[in-house]
């Protein structure tokens, strides 16, 4: 589908967690916007800056809005940041592919990693079924409320133990012997990469949305690139545009 640019309004921006930003637009990309798909903002009162690629945590078709939970971290974000309810932004989407969602009255695993996180909450969302979430953070927490009011069991692991489990969602997952259907997994590529590894010898099918560094988001400038097995070769795919969510068995992680 072709990507458009054009003018979102905000209706909200608010600091929700450390550096974590929760914001609203109201734009028609609502209309075709899937589970794990990403839109690109534009700083435009810097020129110099490249749009920055943005995760969708929420869709509402009806009211025609989508909902961004993104990091303060660069010069982009932290513009991001300052702006207020009812100023404009433009916008690029919707960009990449998202997540196939299984509607079966399946169990459903959601493995996310600190700002991997927001991705899997519309995902969740879509499916039916028992949900069982696993959130990893350095400290703190976000979305967690938001993961229980769609009657998901949550798990929280964090680096310093601040919060539930002291370590990494997969050491989590293996303690807690969590099992099921389908995971969706968004994350670090270590992260990804060990949950492959316990997906494998579970054989849950599995699917990663990788967090590989954008500058086009369009598949253009080839650099976002990752070695994906296809037909028993190594072939290059680009996780803005054939991405970012892939097969979990089919990514090479070495």
């Amino acid at each position: 589908m072709k990507k458009i640019v054009e003018e979102a309004i905000i209706l909200k921006n608010e600091q929700i967690a450390p550096d974590i930003f929760d914001m609203v637009l109201y734009t028609n990309l609502a209309n075709n916007a899937k589970a794990g798909q990403f839109i690109k903002l534009y700083p435009d009162n810097n020129k110099n800056l490249l749009p920055r690629p943005i995760s969708i945590c929420e869709i509402d078709k009806e009211k025609e809005t989508l909902r961004l939970v993104y990091q303060k971290l660069g010069e982009g974000t932290c513009l991001f940041s300052t702006m207020k309810q009812g100023e404009k932004i433009r916008v690029l989407g919707n960009c990449g592919n998202g997540y196939e969602i299984f509607e079966e009255e399946k169990t459903h695993i959601f493995v996310g990693g600190g700002i991997g996180i927001p991705p899997l909450l519309e995902t969740c969302k879509q499916t039916k079924g028992k949900k069982v979430v696993v959130l990893g953070f350095r400290t703190g927490q976000f979305l967690k409320e938001d993961f229980e009011k769609l009657g998901s069991t949550v798990y929280i692991a964090t680096d310093d133990g601040s919060i539930g489990f002291k370590g990494n969602v997969v050491e989590l997952i293996k303690k807690e012997n969590i099992t099921g259907d389908y995971i969706y997994s968004c994350g670090p590529k270590p992260m990804l990469q060990a949950l492959t590894e316990y997906a494998k010898e579970k054989g849950i099918y599995t699917q990663v949305s990788m967090e590989e560094r954008m500058a086009c988001g369009i598949g253009a400038c080839v650099g976002c690139v990752v070695k994906i097995l296809e037909n028993g070769n190594c072939v290059y795919k680009k996780v803005c545009k054939d991405g970012p969510v892939f097969n979990s068995l089919e990514v090479v992680y070495k």
